[in-house]
């Protein structure tokens, strides 16, 4: 069960119509990295979870997404609101309409024109919201690095917008809102180091014999080592030679029935090729001279 409280769980206060910078703040409603979508991800993460301590969790930091939400939702209508009027009531004439809805950068026709100035589930750029930016797959430990990684992501999101606005109240919200992803950041790690062991992810462990191993496989100039190649942490394989049939095999095999390998045999002589061939080709029929290599028999009288 939910319930609304009317109070925004953070004062939005802006100081005067943006349309632009309503626009680019979708990307926090809207879009992958934004607040529906994780309260989306959380919700659905907390009704799978059976550990009590995580399914509260969850469930809280969902709740509190859709607050977020609510609070840049109010912060696009607010910066929308000048220009909705404007556009409702046909107040400008319609080429300084135009081009007050569409001027350097200001792509915010699609959310009035659409939308008539509300908060759109779309990101910036006019892509629709959908389920696919709900990654959870059903494993805590892999659930939770997700939800790490989404945080931060946000986080990184949320102090783009903060550089692109010299409003103090969006500047203060917007900041509110940063903060409160590294708040989350800081819960899920604490919930992943609470679980051990919480790697690998999921319960079988990795193969001892490749866990450790890394592949050199892009050398040349720009070559670097750290802890994440080292020899201290990784058997180090750079040999072209030893990177291919790492188990001591590389082939491919399968085994079939009579019927089914009578069947491949047969397509294969119908399909065999002729090493020994060297057939005129439609490309070489229609090529130029300097393509084929040859001289036109009408260039030599």
């Amino acid at each position: 069960m939910f319930a609304h409280n009317k109070r925004l769980q953070y004062t939005v206060r802006v100081s005067g119509s943006n349309p632009g910078l309503a626009n680019l703040l979708l990307e926090q409603f809207g879009g992958p990295q934004g607040e529906l979508a994780a309260a989306c991800r959380y919700f659905n993460q907390s009704i799978a979870e059976d550990d009590p301590g995580r399914k509260d969790m969850l469930m809280d930091i969902a709740t509190e997404e859709l607050s977020h939400l609510e609070v840049i939702g109010n912060l696009i209508a607010m910066l929308n609101k000048g220009a909705k009027g404007k556009l409702a009531e046909g107040i400008d004439a319609e080429a300084d309409l135009y081009r007050s809805l569409q001027g350097a950068g200001n792509d915010s026709h699609v959310t009035q024109v659409l939308y008539g100035g509300g908060p759109a589930y779309i990101n910036s750029g006019g892509q629709l919201w959908n389920a696919g930016y709900i990654d959870s797959i059903g494993d805590p430990s892999a659930d939770l690095r997700s939800n790490i990684a989404a945080e931060a992501r946000a986080k990184i999101i949320y102090e783009r917008l903060i550089n692109l606005t010299d409003d103090p109240g969006v500047k203060d919200a917007l900041g509110f809102l940063m903060t409160r992803e590294v708040a989350h950041q800081l819960s899920f790690e604490k919930a992943l180091y609470a679980m051990e062991p919480n790697y690998p992810p999921g319960k079988l462990p990795g193969d001892p014999r490749f866990a450790r191993t890394y592949f050199n496989l892009s050398q040349g100039e720009g070559d670097a080592s750290g802890p994440w190649n080292s020899p201290e942490n990784f058997n180090v394989v750079s040999n072209w030679e030893d990177q291919g049939g790492f188990d001591g095999g590389g082939t491919s095999t399968t085994t079939l029935t009579a019927d089914e390998e009578a069947a491949v045999t047969a397509m294969a002589l119908r399909t065999k090729s002729d090493p020994t061939s060297n057939p005129t080709t439609g490309a070489e029929l229609g090529a130029s001279a300097t393509v084929t290599g040859t001289v036109d028999p009408l260039l030599k009288s």
